[in-house]
């Protein structure tokens, strides 16, 4: 029988995170009868409000409202998901900076198997779950057998697992506070650093070109630039692309850079690190352009064109300003 299955849902503002549905889609790949139950902790209205924007998304949402939770802290959440998680379960995270802190942690506490960076799932054999991961920053996809007997903690890599359509649910809010006790931890909130921001706010923006190692130098910058003109788009970029010095950071996407929602989503020359994916959200049409076949981008591309984007973004840039004068006409 298939353990029963949780979903951690991250959320700021009352406002859910992305990975919503994702979480969803990757339950029924291990069990496709699977109903996850999805799990909020946190404080005060903004709780309230997350819980329940998620009655369209899962049967049941457990909650647990404590003011010591007010402020993500892995130690504090790691203690009260002890208490209130039974013994046995399959936890899915979405994979980020949070819930690498949390999740590894929670594992031992729970005595389960740990699957980090999950960016496949292939099945379940009985109490064998088979799952693919990443090495080698993507350029060789493994093939893990993890035995679940106790349960297990994973987290999804943004991306990999696409929202399945479905009928809306009338999801049940479930109190689980009680069942927390005393909470206490080492660390503690100090405060929010919000990133400065840059001349253009890529989060805005329906459209991004957004450029990686592959550019090779800063002077081609301008290929880029000249392509997101033509689309009514903004250049953004990968962390090499900062580094380098290229554009500043607030063009950067990922997570140590900026999160975006685009519609579209050109990713040029960049390998797709989950470092990167983990910044982009809301499930755009992405397109990926990239010389190396075996990049890990193609893998949550809905287009793929392996080519050197210096000699296919010029063109493409030619066939977009084609189109806009003879819609002129």
């Amino acid at each position: 029988m298939m353990p029963a299955i949780f979903a951690y849902i991250t959320h700021r503002g009352g406002v859910v995170d992305d990975s919503v549905s994702e979480l969803v889609s990757a339950a029924r790949q291990l069990d496709p009868m699977a109903s996850p139950v999805a799990i909020v902790i946190g404080s005060g209205s903004e709780l309230e409000v997350a819980c329940q924007s998620l009655r369209a998304s899962y049967r049941e949402i457990w909650k647990v409202a404590n003011p010591a939770l007010a402020y993500p802290n892995a130690e504090l959440i790691r203690q009260a998901l002890v208490q209130v998680l039974p013994r046995g379960s399959i936890v899915l995270f979405p994979h980020a900076h949070f819930a690498m802190d949390l999740a590894p942690g929670l594992s031992v506490k729970l005595n389960t198997a740990f699957l980090s960076d999950v960016v496949g799932i292939e099945g379940v054999d009985g109490a064998l779950l088979k799952v693919i991961r990443q090495e080698f920053g993507g350029q060789v996809s493994t093939h893990v057998n993890c035995d679940i007997s106790f349960g297990a903690v994973i987290t999804l890599r943004s991306g990999a697992f696409k929202p399945l359509e479905g009928t809306p649910q009338a999801g049940t809010v479930v109190d689980k506070t009680a069942e927390v006790g005393t909470l206490s931890a080492g660390r503690r909130y100090l405060e929010t650093v919000v990133a400065e921001a840059g001349d253009v706010d890529i989060s805005q923006y329906a459209a991004l070109v957004s450029i990686g190692r592959g550019i090779q130098e800063k002077d081609n910058v301008a290929i880029a630039q000249e392509l997101a003109e033509a689309m009514g788009a903004a250049v953004a970029c990968s962390r090499p692309v900062v580094d380098a010095k290229w554009l500043e950071k607030s063009r950067q996407v990922g997570s140590s850079g900026k999160t975006v929602k685009p519609k579209v989503y050109l990713a040029c020359g960049i390998s797709g690190s989950s470092q990167h994916l983990a910044g982009i959200k809301g499930n755009p049409f992405i397109v990926a352009i990239n010389k190396n076949p075996q990049a890990p981008i193609f893998q949550v591309a809905d287009v793929g064109i392996v080519d050197d984007i210096l000699e296919f973004l010029p063109e493409l840039t030619k066939k977009i300003r084609e189109r806009r004068c003879v819609s002129l006409k």
